[in-house]
This record gives C-alpha cells, sequence and structure tokens, in this order.
C-alpha cells in the first residue's frame, strides 16, 4: 500500500486489519493459556514420563547390551580356556598313548626274545637227546660191526654180550682219549 491509500483508511476510520480488536485479543489470550496449562500440566507430563521410559529403555538395553557383551566375552574366554585345557589334555593322552604303545612294544619283543630264547634252548636240548641217541645207536652199531669184523678176523664167535659190550666201551673209551680222536 502506498502511503496515500493508507492515509485515506485511517481517516475514513477504517479498522486496521493488522490490528485486533480488543476481544479477539482478549479470546487469543485465555485460549492461549488453556493450551498452555493443558500442555503444561497434562501433556508435558505424559511426554516427559514417555521420554523418560525411552530414555530409560535405551539406558537399559545399553547396559544390557554391555551386560551381554561382558557375559559373551567372559563365555567366549572359558570357552577359550576349556578348549586350551581340552587341547592339553589331548595332548597329554597322545603322549600317554605313545609311552603305553612304546611300552607294549618292548614288552612284546621282550616275550618275543624270551620265546625266541627258549625255542633255541629247545632245539638244544633237542639237537643234544638226538646227538646222544645217534651217538649212543652208533656206538652200540659200531660195537656189533667190530665183534663181527673181530669174530671173522679171529675165527671165533664173541656172542658173549656182556663181554662184548665191556670190550666195545673199553675200544671207544680209548678212541675218544686219543689226542688223535679229539681232532
Amino acid at each position: 500500500m502506498t502511503y496515500k491509500a493508507a492515509t485515506i483508511l485511517a481517516e475514513e476510520g477504517a479498522a486496521n486489519p493488522l490490528i485486533p480488536h480488543a476481544y479477539e485479543l482478549v479470546v487469543g489470550i485465555f485460549s492461549f493459556f488453556v493450551v498452555l496449562f493443558v500442555v503444561g500440566k497434562i501433556l508435558m507430563p505424559r511426554i516427559q514420563k514417555t521420554l523418560a521410559e525411552r530414555t530409560d529403555a535405551i539406558e537399559g538395553g545399553i547396559k544390557r547390551a554391555e551386560e551381554a557383551q561382558a557375559e559373551a566375552q567372559a563365555l567366549q574366554q572359558q570357552y577359550r580356556d576349556q578348549l586350551a585345557e581340552a587341547r592339553h589334555e589331548a595332548a597329554r593322552l597322545r603322549e600317554e598313548a605313545r609311552e603305553q604303545a612304546a611300552q607294549i612294544k618292548a614288552e612284546l619283543r621282550e616275550e618275543a626274545q624270551a620265546e625266541a630264547r627258549r625255542l633255541v634252548e629247545a632245539a638244544h636240548t633237542q639237537i643234544e637227546a638226538d646227538r646222544q641217541a645217534a651217538f649212543a645207536q652208533l656206538r652200540t652199531e659200531i660195537g656189533r660191526l667190530s665183534t663181527d669184523l673181530a669174530g671173522r678176523i679171529v675165527g671165533e664167535s664173541l656172542e658173549d654180550e656182556v663181554r662184548q659190550s665191556r670190550i666195545v666201551d673199553r675200544f671207544l673209551d680209548e678212541l675218544e682219549s686219543s689226542p688223535q680222536a679229539v681232532r
């Protein structure tokens, strides 16, 4: 608006549209205080209560999350400790198994060697017994053949077994004790 138009309106007594009437001001101020009272006394406590609950929920959630995280870390450390202990136990069991295997192996080796020695001794004993039996049989056979030969040479029968046995034994004993027989 121009200056001229404003002066014309002022002169005519027309009310200024920018300035409200007194009754509008009273109703506006009264309404403002009613709204301010409703907001201040009813809505603000509810809003503050809701904000406090949200804050508590958030802080509680953070605390619970921190506690859960601490618990998870404790469980993780406990798990690591148990895992380390299990690994240590497994290593100990493996070492014990190796020691037991070595001990069993040594025992089996000793048993096998003892069995081998026993078999060798039994074989030596059997060989000695067979040698003695063969020697006795050979002595008897040599004695019989010698007496037959001596009987043919002398021309007499040497049938007396006791006498024949003495002669053969004496001859073989002399033969065994001679230095040429030892060679």
